[in-house]
Parts: structure tokens; C-alpha cells; sequence
């Protein structure tokens, strides 16, 4: 008897250890499940109908009678287990955090402070500042500004209805050709293009690109605000290129190109081409070198995803700046009349570690930046979250002629000390992104 009873306990000991091993591997596999990458892309039109005067700066906006292109939101969700962010790019020259924070409070699905709002800069799109004039008066068009808001929210809730499992690839080259350089100095920006696509893992396009990140520094100003067109400029050609060649959704962020990386579109005798012929051109040819940086890139399966941020608070000299802060219709973010605050993320998705800065730092903040993260796939997400105007260093604040404009419309000669100091501190406390396979 006593012989029967130890082989049924033992039998039961056996059977236990059978029950916990199943459960233990049910586990295991549904969290390597959750811990899939995912990403998802959507894009909403925000053309206005009827076309609205735009605006490629301070001052009044100036009457269209036509466009070249159209204008969108595109909305680009990662997610890794409990992580998630958004990456939003909006074709206007700026995307202030007072609208942001009105999208992000529409979508309760991802943190606020992971929603990363960007802009094009497009010179040829409709007033989101709320610039006053020198009476204090806006032309902005309000209903318009909240009718973009909720097109943002729509744009990130259809990308994250669109979330599926994605491998990466990533790369930083220098993109050649006749695309950018600097109008104060030829030779002084960064010619590096900083690409990411998502290739689909399942469904029917299984193995194709579901999206391209282009991210390089210039301005979207070909055709400007004078010549009464509405239009992307150069970043409409782009998207449509990086989609005929099977790139996927095409979704760009601008980078550190303050004072004054602009479009190539020099002619011989001083004169420039600021047609939407030009357009097409550059914004090809970003589109053709992107598609060639990244094509023989090696694929990263399951790329880890992490984000943070900081909220910074940079001073405000300048009274220019301070007169738009006061009298902007939008309510602007402000700290009584002498200070601003805003957030700064960083991102590491893959082997890229991606900074985001708040308006148009020049670029040897941006080479200084990008030389002390902690990757060779330094990506910079200029004029995201918000957009204060140039970011120069002390040193350079009004130290030449060719300077005044960029001083004059930045917060103050303190603003570039302050964001290399918080973005330091972001790099220094934060992971390290996935390191290259050798």
C-alpha cells in the first residue's frame, strides 16, 4: 500500500512539474508577443479650402491665388511593449506647443510627453504662430489652427489602428548633389541625411517598406511666401518620390539648419529657380539620395525603443520675441514675460538616438550635438515640440553682420548654452541605443 501511494506521489510531483514548465513557456511566449516592435503611418490632408494667405515668417501674412501641392500631417507610432511613441510632421514653417498640447490632449492613448510634434518649414503655408502686427494684431486663422489640431489627433489615432510588426533600418550618410548649402556661407552646414524605413514583417506587403524617415537640414523655401502660392514646396516632391519608388509613406523632420541652410537652387549670374519645377528637383533628388543611403543598410529585428524628455525654460531678451509671446492670439507658453518653457526629447530606436530641439539651431550646434550621442546614427528632429526661432551660441549671437537677422529673431544670445546643457544631460542619463552589429 505504502508502495502504491509513493508512485502516485510521485506521479502528482511529475504532473506538477509538467504544469509549471507549460505555463512558464505560455508566459515566455506572450511576453517576447508584447515586446514586438510594431510601427504605423497615416496621413491627413490640411490643405485649406479656400485656400489662406500664408506665411513665411514675421509679419503679415501674404494672399495666394493658387497652389502647388498640398499640405499634410503625417503621424508616424512606434510601440514596443508598454512604449509608445508618436512622431508627427506638419508642413507649415512652425508648430508652437500651444497647438501640440491641444492634440495631445485628444489622444489618450500614448504619454503627451511621447508625442513629438514637428514641422516641414514650409515658407508657403498658412500663419501658426499667431504673428501680430506691429498694433497687435493676428492674421491667423483660428478656425483653421483647431481644425489641423483634431486632423493631428485623427492622423495619430488611424496610425496606431495601424500598428504591425516592423523590422528596421537605419543610416547616416551624406546625401550628395545639389540639394542644400549655406546662403551666409557656402560650405558651413551638414550635408549627413539621417534615414530610417520600417520594413512590413506580415500581410500582404510582408518584406516591403511601410515607411521612410528622411531627417537633413534646410529650408523649404523655393517658392516662399511672395508669389502668392499656397504649397509644400520642395517636401511635397519628396514624399512623392520616396512612394513611386516604393519607399512607402514618406514622413520628414527637419534638422539643425538655423542661419541659414536653405535649398540649392543657385543660378549662375546670382539668380536663383523659385518655380515648382525646382521644387520637384531637390526634393527628388533628397528623395533618390535618402533611398540610396538606406537601401544596402542591414535590417535590425525587434529594435529596442526607449524615449524621455525634459522640460527646459529658456530666457527671453529679445523684444521682438517678447511682443509675439504677448500678443499672439494662440496663448503662447510663457513664464511671466522674461522666460518660456518647453520640452526636449530623445529617442533611441534601434541603433539611432534621435534629440529634438525646439527651433532652428545652427549648424555647428547641431555637428556638436550629434558628435556626443551615443550612436553613429545621430538623428536631430529640428523645429519639434516648438519653434522659438534661431538657436545660436554666445559666441555667435551678433558677432557678424550677416548674423543680425537670426539674432534678432532668436530668444537671446543664452539660448544655445541652454539647450547643449539639457541636451547633454539627456545623452548622459540615458541608455545607450542598440549597438551595431560588428
Amino acid at each position: 500500500m505504502v508502495k502504491i501511494l509513493e508512485k502516485f506521489m510521485n506521479i502528482l510531483q511529475v504532473g506538477k512539474i509538467y504544469f509549471f514548465l507549460i505555463v512558464f513557456s505560455f508566459l515566455g511566449i506572450t511576453g517576447t508577443h508584447a515586446q514586438v516592435f510594431k510601427a504605423g503611418i497615416a496621413v491627413r490632408n490640411i490643405t485649406p479650402d479656400p485656400l489662406l494667405p500664408v506665411s513665411g515668417g514675421i509679419g503679415k501674412p501674404e494672399p495666394v491665388t493658387q497652389k502647388m501641392g498640398d499640405l499634410y500631417v503625417r503621424a508616424l507610432v512606434f510601440e514596443k511593449g508598454n512604449t509608445r511613441v508618436a512622431i508627427v510632421s506638419v508642413d507649415n514653417l512652425g508648430w508652437p506647443a500651444a497647438l501640440g498640447d491641444r492634440s495631445r490632449a485628444l489622444i489618450k492613448e500614448i504619454p503627451p510627453e511621447n508625442i513629438l510634434i514637428g514641422a516641414t518649414h514650409t515658407h508657403s503655408a498658412p500663419d501658426a504662430y499667431g504673428f501680430p502686427d506691429e498694433n497687435g494684431n493676428s492674421g491667423a486663422d483660428l478656425k483653421y489652427l483647431d481644425w489641423c489640431v483634431h486632423q493631428i489627433a485623427d492622423a495619430v489615432h488611424e496610425a496606431l489602428a495601424n500598428l504591425r510588426p516592423v523590422d528596421l533600418k537605419i543610416n547616416v550618410e551624406e546625401a550628395h548633389g545639389k540639394i542644400a548649402y549655406n546662403y551666409y556661407a557656402p560650405k558651413l552646414y551638414d550635408p549627413r541625411c539621417g534615414v530610417m524605413q520600417g520594413i512590413s514583417k506580415t500581410g500582404k506587403n510582408q518584406g516591403k517598406p511601410l515607411f521612410t524617415l528622411v531627417n537633413y537640414a534646410i529650408h523649404p523655401e523655393i517658392i516662399g511666401p511672395h508669389q502668392g502660392i499656397l504649397s509644400p514646396d520642395l517636401i511635397g516632391p519628396l514624399y512623392d518620390r520616396i512612394a513611386q519608388r516604393g519607399g512607402g509613406t514618406g514622413i520628414f523632420m527637419n534638422s539643425a539648419q538655423g542661419g541659414m541652410v536653405t535649398a540649392d537652387n543657385r543660378l549662375p549670374g546670382g539668380k536663383e529657380a523659385n518655380d515648382w519645377a525646382e521644387c520637384k528637383r531637390i526634393g527628388s533628388l533628397l528623395a533618390d539620395e535618402a533611398l540610396r543611403i538606406i537601401n544596402e543598410a542591414p535590417v535590425q529585428s525587434n529594435p529596442g525603443l526607449y524615449c524621455t524628455s525634459r522640460v527646459i525654460k529658456f530666457p527671453v531678451d529679445s523684444d521682438i520675441m517678447r511682443f509675439i509671446l504677448s500678443h499672439s492670439p494662440l496663448g503662447l507658453k510663457s513664464t511671466g514675460t522674461d522666460s518660456i518653457t518647453t520640452r526636449m526629447n530623445l529617442l533611441n530606436v534601434g541603433t539611432a538616438q534621435i534629440l529634438t530641439i525646439p527651433g532652428e539651431a545652427l549648424p555647428n550646434i547641431g555637428y556638436y550635438l550629434k558628435r556626443n550621442m551615443h550612436t553613429p546614427y545621430p538623428f536631430l528632429f529640428g523645429l519639434t515640440n516648438d519653434a522659438f526661432g534661431y538657436i545660436l551660441t554666445k559666441e555667435d549671437f551678433n558677432s557678424f553682420h550677416r548674423y543680425e537677422y537670426i539674432s534678432r529673431t532668436s530668444l537671446g544670445e543664452k539660448t544655445g548654452e541652454i539647450l547643449i546643457r539639457e541636451a547633454l544631460y539627456l545623452i548622459q542619463h540615458s541608455p545607450y541605443p542598440d549597438q551595431p552589429a560588428k
